[in-house]
């Protein structure tokens, strides 16, 4: 085990172990170097650790065709550049950097290093030999906005989010307007947090959240601790990323499950194929990269059967979260019938009508 930085520790690990094995892939000839450069701990129960199943999902699937590398908990900014550049030094064929803030520092490092093949999520810039990917999870929001529609008996859902980058602004739009579909009426208070992953601030923020009315907590951040927060009151929420129910089986009602290992074994086969290539990716529910945690039970059959019906509109194309007409929270009309198409939501820095932030 190498340290890399104070807060980053690298793992390498090949295809028939768990999570850390030093060294085994010493047996398999010539695998393919990969790495995965991560935000948070894998022990997330969320983003990170959604990420780190992924990769789990790739060493069950290639054997010892490949080895991988991890490293948690990396600061996004100057720590993420001098990380990345490490992993090209070592080796390393395929660089997968997980979060939004390591674009610019994995663009940098792609650019010094052209043998290196780079992939960064949820991010918009790409290079020969970088590529960009990203799962559509205002699908799954407005899912959880079909439920938070039907079931908040105050018409008001609190939604703790990270940063006001189009990624999480389009998430609380399509969470609003499908709330607003059920309950025309239907409020959500945004709460910023500045940060992916810090459970105290999470906490905090839905007790802010709860004590100005809200029944239901929506998030874009990466803990349990929201959920467990609204166990603790009686109340509802969502988890994020990834099936968080054990930490609060009774407010916890469904949850956005990232399956990220579908897009990594795609593009792992691509690389030892020799055709992988720069492309941009956005896959959501009907690619199957993105999925929904199994119901709770305390939700009525009609209600989850509302929800179902969003999630498989969705899927086969019946319905869109951004359909017009749609006004923004000033009045001013933002589409007057239609639908919005990728260029405007990944532009999007306007809220809908009901969202107070």
């Amino acid at each position: 085990m190498k340290t890399l930085t104070r807060r980053t520790i690298l793992k390498t690990t090949a295809a028939a172990g768990a999570l850390p094995i030093i060294g085994s892939s010493a047996l398999a000839a010539d695998p393919l170097k990969v790495a995965f450069v991560y935000l948070g701990p894998i022990g997330d129960h969320g983003w990170t650790y959604a990420h780190e199943q992924g990769r789990q999902d790739i060493i069950k699937k290639f054997g010892d065709k490949v080895a991988t590398t991890i490293v948690e908990n990396v600061a996004e900014g100057p720590d993420s550049e001098r990380v990345i550049r490490r992993l090209a030094e070592d080796g390393n064929q395929l660089i997968f950097t997980t979060s939004f803030g390591y674009m610019n520092p994995t663009l940098k490092v792609a650019k010094r290093f052209k043998d290196v093949k780079f992939e960064h999520a949820t991010g918009y810039q790409r290079a020969g030999n970088m590529a960009s990917y990203n799962a559509r999870f205002y699908e799954g929001r407005a899912v959880c906005g079909t439920i938070a529609g039907h079931m908040s008996k105050t018409a008001t859902a609190g939604y703790i989010a990270s940063f006001p980058i189009p990624e999480v602004v389009m998430g609380i739009n399509a969470f609003t307007l499908a709330a607003r579909k059920v309950n025309p009426d239907f409020k959500t208070k945004v709460l910023w947090v500045s940060s992916w992953y810090d459970p105290a601030k999470e906490a905090d923020a839905a007790k802010a959240l709860i004590d100005q009315g809200s029944d239901v907590i929506a998030q874009h951040t990466d803990s349990p601790a929201a959920l467990q927060t609204c166990e603790q009151r009686g109340l509802m929420a969502f988890g994020q990323a990834w099936d968080m129910s054990n930490f609060a089986p009774k407010a916890h009602l469904t949850a956005i499950v990232n399956r990220w290992g579908r897009y990594y074994e795609a593009r792992i086969q691509q690389a030892l194929d020799g055709k992988w290539e720069s492309t941009d990716t956005w896959w959501g529910f009907k690619e199957g990269v993105l999925e929904m945690s199994p119901y709770n039970e305390s939700i009525p059959a009609d209600v989850q059967a509302a929800a179902e019906a969003t999630r498989t509109g969705i899927i086969d194309g019946s319905v869109n979260p951004f359909t017009g007409p749609i006004k923004d929270n000033a009045g001013k009309e933002r589409l007057a019938s239609g639908v919005l198409g990728d260029g405007d939501l990944h532009k999007m820095d306007w809220y809908v009508e009901g969202v107070q932030s």
